[in-house]
């Protein structure tokens, strides 16, 4: 078969990369791992649901799922893969799911294998994971297969005129759960039918993170100025170098404002370059736990995890990303009630383009457009209210996906 041909040689260049590339040999060896984590830890009495997310922002799609289950369905196991190491290294102790591993490359006998050690009662595939041998053995033993939080574009393979193995994959799923209703249309143009528009579980997520906000050391006192007066506070999440460049020289140049910046990458080298870059004072999160920060204009933060709860400082948000392969997650910042700005590659990413559609997502093309939209939220506080307000109601209304999709397949 031509597309298990594709996977081999997928499979191959990894392997000839492993030596030279860190997340290839990560990938590899997690795999070769993979089958001796099954035998030692499923237990072929207990009903696991199986849950495969590609990296770290489809766990935390799926996320909500699994936390439901675990708290209402208690007959239930989770058993958890990725095939990413940038998701599997962040979440391997995640400690709601009872096993947790890499997925084998997608060839048929290393597909047969995994799903007799693993032995699921169920199928869950979150929002962009399509593998046909996976699929197809799922299907011939008769396991319930779903995909959650899916988006289709009529760019994708599936609907093009050469696109008929890959339509084959999608009837496999006994349910296909889509974000929105062009997804519905699209896939009913090709024949598949037991599709549902669930909506998109990441609000639930961000709304549970909300939720149970914590309180970070260090930042309270930043808040404020050395007069004691609160000081409004533009946070940069998941920036890049192209990012930074225009951020950071708005915030040299405009002193009545301070920056929060947590970068993509915090390597040693990166935060020594963004703080040559910085003219104001500034401080690293990991030394503003335990010192007075507040003569300082900018916390640079240089651990991982926080940044969903950091954004609750904010009057204005600017996720990276949008001046290289994407932006990052946008939802994280607006259920806070603030405004999100971003970079112009966002086309491929629904929520942001419905958070520009409400009044409180704003792309800027350039430094110029984003001094712009600064300036105006600063110098006009009811602009920089009415856009926030629409940002975090954009997110309220649109939880509940969680809840659909789980009374349809749990009952």
């Amino acid at each position: 078969m031509f597309y298990s041909l594709l996977i081999h040689l997928y499979a191959l260049l990894i392997e000839l990369a492993s030596p030279f590339h860190k997340k290839a040999r990560l990938m590899r060896w997690g795999q070769w791992k993979t089958n001796g984590i099954l035998r030692e830890k499923i237990d072929r009495n207990a009903k696991y649901i199986w849950f495969h997310a590609s990296s770290l922002g489809e766990f935390e799609q799926g996320r909500p799922m699994i936390e439901k289950i675990k708290a209402e369905y208690p007959q239930y196991k989770i058993l958890l893969t990725f095939f990413s190491p940038s998701g599997y290294e962040v979440r391997k102790n995640y400690e709601l799911a009872d096993v947790i591993c890499y997925l084998p490359f997608d060839t048929p006998f290393k597909v047969r294998k995994f799903i007799h050690l693993a032995n699921p009662c169920m199928a869950i595939f979150i929002k962009y994971e399509f593998w046909g041998n996976y699929l197809g053995e799922l299907n011939r033993k008769g396991i319930p297969t779903y995909i959650v939080s899916a988006i289709f574009r009529k760019e994708q393979l599936f609907f093009k005129w050469y696109g008929m193995l890959y339509r084959r994959f999608l009837q496999y799923f006994d349910h296909l759960f889509v974000q929105d209703k062009q997804s519905l249309d699209l896939l009913q143009s090709i024949g598949i039918t037991a599709v549902t528009v669930a909506g998109d579980t990441r609000f639930d997520r961000v709304f549970d993170v909300y939720n149970h906000r914590r309180d970070i050391p260090g930042i309270d006192t930043f808040l404020h100025n050395t007069k004691g007066e609160r000081a409004r506070i533009l946070i940069a999440g998941s920036s890049w170098p192209a990012d930074e460049e225009i951020l950071i020289n708005y915030f040299n140049a405009h002193p009545d404002l301070k920056l929060i910046i947590a970068p993509h990458e915090i390597h040693r080298e990166h935060l020594m370059q963004i703080e040559a870059q910085l003219q104001r004072p500034s401080i690293r999160l990991s030394e503003a736990f335990s010192k007075d920060s507040s003569d300082k204009d900018c916390i640079i933060v240089d651990s991982f995890g926080l940044l969903s709860s950091i954004y609750r400082y904010g009057d204005i948000a600017y996720i990276g990303g949008g001046f290289g392969a994407g932006i990052h997650n946008t939802l994280e910042a607006a259920v806070y009630g603030i405004p999100v700005i971003f970079g112009p590659k966002y086309q491929k990413f629904k929520e942001a383009k419905d958070l520009i559609a409400v009044g409180g997502g704003f792309s800027i093309p350039n430094a110029d457009e984003f001094a712009s939209r600064v300036n105006d939220f600063l110098s006009y506080p009811h602009l920089l209210e009415e856009a926030g307000r629409a940002a975090g109601d954009f997110v309220k209304n649109n939880t509940g996906a969680t809840d659909k999709i789980l009374n349809d397949i749990i009952r």
